[in-house]
């Protein structure tokens, strides 16, 4: 259960979203959009979120769009990652989809409310950082879009009032060869130790990381390293891994010595496999 009284609104269309925020935020409500809910009210247990309204972006159309437009596929924000895992138009965001929580609780997460999530992991950020994905944002002042990429700096950069109401994938993008894989502590129960989702566009290597820092990222630096073929594999790895960017987390998951070989190790795998696809 919220630990709070709060008025639901369901609005139908982005302007009506919009204004409800607006004239909410004017009556000191400190509304939030809401998707799929999982965070708020795990967050709101602890004391760490409060609202007087929520607004429901699931029933906004253009929240909901699944298709291929033009060159772009189309991802509604309020898509849920079983929605994105069962359609499976985009094989490396399934991949990091269906390794998040249970199925149950992909049953409710939202994409848009992974990427935008204060739990650090947001593990549906990496595929969309390497295929230099678009987002397209409602606010305020209207819709906009941009390069994910240039918004995200260790969060999505979102004004008051501002929502994601789509990502746009470069359709040959979404069908370059990939690498996905994600470390637990033990198996397949608890939180990360690392993850990487990397993509070969031609000769490069993309890759980003969850689970080392206390943030997603994606760092020019780390792949100029990871992409010297001057070098052996090895040196560039290690090159790539003394590039991270800091603080790397040392938690009782792991420490940070033990994540960077982790982090190593599964560097090593993934320019195994797709450089074999040169």
């Amino acid at each position: 259960m919220v630990p709070f009284d709060f008025a639901y609104y369901r609005p139908q269309s982005i302007a009506e979203a919009t204004a409800l925020f607006a004239a909410l935020e004017r009556d000191g409500k400190r509304p939030l959009y809401y998707g799929g809910g999982t965070e708020i009210i795990t967050l709101s247990r602890f004391g760490l979120v409060s609202t007087a309204a929520v607004i429901d972006v699931k029933h906004i159309p253009e929240c909901r769009m699944l298709e291929m437009s033009g060159d772009s596929l189309v991802l509604g924000a309020a898509l849920s990652l079983t929605e994105l895992e069962e359609a499976n138009p985009f094989p490396l965001l399934t991949k990091a989809a269906k390794e998040i929580a249970d199925r149950t609780a992909r049953n409710q997460i939202t994409l848009g409310g992974n990427i935008c999530g204060q739990i650090f992991y947001r593990e549906t950020v990496l595929p969309l950082l390497v295929a230099e994905a678009d987002v397209v944002i409602a606010g305020p002042d209207g819709v906009r879009q941009h390069r994910f990429h240039e918004l995200f700096h260790r969060q999505l950069q979102l004004g008051r009032g501002e929502f994601v109401v789509q990502l746009k994938v470069d359709r040959t993008a979404a069908a370059l060869p990939h690498f996905h894989r994600k470390r637990r502590k033990q198996g397949e129960v608890g939180y990360p130790l690392v993850t990487i989702a990397a993509l070969k566009n031609g000769e490069t290597i993309r890759a980003a990381f969850s689970g080392v820092c206390p943030f997603p990222f994606r760092s020019a630096e780390v792949e100029a390293h990871l992409n010297d073929r001057n070098r052996p594999a090895a040196e560039r790895i290690q090159a790539a891994i003394s590039a991270f960017p800091r603080p790397i987390l040392h938690d009782i998951e792991g420490s940070a010595d033990y994540r960077l070989f982790v982090a190593a190790q599964l560097l090593e795998d993934a320019l195994r496999q797709l450089e074999e696809t040169m």
